[in-house]
């Protein structure tokens, strides 16, 4: 059963023969050739016979195929169209599997789930491209989707960005951001070695799983908030507020720090979330 599976790289080295495929370095093309690592991912995502997932870039469909045994309905996004007719020979006996051709970043997410899965809850499960990562978290995040969770293989210096902690080295912006819509948490640490072709870095999956109350503030000013602490890292929290082109004086920005009781000198790096949304409540509106 096993050499009959889509992570035998005897099998993947059959088919893409075959269709005479190339492996694209544009669209970051790594396949899978691990079923351990095909079925953690399914098993961590806590993938169910009720479950409706939307994958993003299935490339020959092994991570497909182990959701597709596992849950209700997979919706797979392929951006490459030389791997549709292959999809269609290594997916067809699953009737529970529909692959539409598209780029995930210019498709109507909520118009396709709508269509396609009934506006169900949803668990996003994809292995991506190293160089599309954060912005498809971020439009998944953004989007107004009915999504449970996000169990996603990336980069590993990335995963660590996502599940960073104040005053850690790789907290930046981008924690900041996943911790405000999820809980994220590093499911599985994936060698380089169980991809074909193989990369030069190793990766990990880490799930989100997705806040059902976000917090009651303005995102658009909470966001360039973060973005400014950040935009200058050495600088202190005052300096880099005071000097990004807001339309408030140092000294307000001084003060309302201070009744915060956040130390005006203290760094990005060093403030939560919470920290974040008491301050962007307390600012008054930016206008830049």
């Amino acid at each position: 059963m096993e050499n009959n599976r889509l992570y035998s790289p005897k099998y993947i080295k059959e088919i893409l023969s075959k269709y005479g495929f190339k492996f694209s370095k544009s669209l970051g093309q790594n396949f899978l050739i691990d079923g351990n690592i095909v079925r953690k991912i399914a098993e961590k995502a806590d993938i169910t016979d009720e479950d409706c997932v939307l994958e993003i870039g299935p490339g020959i469909g092994t991570l497909t195929e182990e959701l597709a045994l596992r849950a209700k309905k997979v919706l797979a996004i392929e951006l490459d169209k030389d791997l549709l007719p292959i999809l269609d020979e290594t997916l067809g006996k699953y009737n529970n599997v529909e692959i539409v051709h598209g780029d995930v970043l210019k498709v109507d997410l909520e118009k396709l789930i709508e269509e396609k899965l009934d506006n169900k809850p949803v668990k996003v499960v994809a292995n991506l491209p190293y160089y599309v990562t954060t912005p498809i978290i971020t439009k998944l995040m953004e989007s107004d989707l009915n999504l449970d969770s996000i169990v996603v293989m990336v980069q590993k210096e990335v995963a660590e960005r996502m599940e960073a902690k104040p005053g850690g080295k790789d907290y930046g912006s981008l924690s900041v951001f996943v911790n405000f819509y999820s809980l994220p948490e590093i499911v599985i640490n994936v060698p380089k070695t169980v991809f074909m072709p193989q990369p030069k870095i190793d990766s990990a999956v880490i799930k989100l799983n997705i806040k059902k109350d976000l917090p009651d503030v303005d995102k658009d000013k909470f966001f360039q908030i973060v973005k400014a602490a950040f935009s200058k890292r050495r600088k202190t929290l005052l300096n880099a507020l005071s000097t990004y082109g807001f339309n408030i004086d140092k000294k307000t920005i001084k003060e309302t720090l201070e009744k915060l009781n956040i130390k005006p000198e203290i760094r990005a790096e060093n403030l939560s979330v919470e920290d974040f949304i008491k301050i962007s409540k307390s600012l008054p509106p930016l206008d830049i």
